[in-house]
């Protein structure tokens, strides 16, 4: 296997591990068969679940005018009525996921529709571009937290 292909498998594992724990917390899948333009309007008005989510949503165009989709859209009726944004990032060894930290914090102050929890996985990352991310939560509204996936499920537990 290549090392991009062990890369993408990591990142789907941390997903998985996610998507586990928003159903651990009685979330439901919702509008996989839908186009991913549609899916966002589709859980927005869907009100069959009341705790909801969707995969890789369509939530518009980023700061280079280009599609951005996103890991996980969450709706929940009493905790996030207008949804909550759940991106993980995966980084095993050193590579370039943190250099694009700028770019995606400035498209989720810029461009996403509703606050963001990042998920942060490997130990490949840089620890103060890490750092940096950790404390743009001050001044982007958009950004609510950055979590390690061990630390995303505590504090899935409190919130969810």
């Amino acid at each position: 296997m290549t090392q991009g292909a062990r890369a993408n498998k990591a990142g789907q594992v941390l997903e998985m591990t996610v998507e586990g724990t928003l159903r651990g917390h009685g979330y439901y899948e919702v509008c996989p068969n839908v186009p991913k333009s549609q899916q966002k309007e589709y859980i927005l008005n869907s009100i069959l679940f009341p705790k909801r989510y969707a995969r890789s949503v369509y939530i518009g165009m980023g700061i280079y005018e280009t599609e951005v989709y996103v890991d996980f859209y969450i709706i929940d009726s009493d905790r996030f009525p207008s949804g909550l944004i759940i991106e993980c990032k995966w980084q095993e060894s050193g590579g370039t996921v943190d250099e694009k930290f700028v770019y995606l914090n400035e498209n989720i102050e810029k461009c996403y529709p509703t606050q963001t929890i990042l998920v942060m996985g490997g130990e490949g990352m840089r620890p103060k571009a890490l750092n940096w991310l950790k404390k743009q939560v001050d001044s982007n509204q958009n950004l609510l937290a950055v979590h390690s996936i061990d630390r995303f499920i505590a504090w899935a537990n409190k919130n969810f």
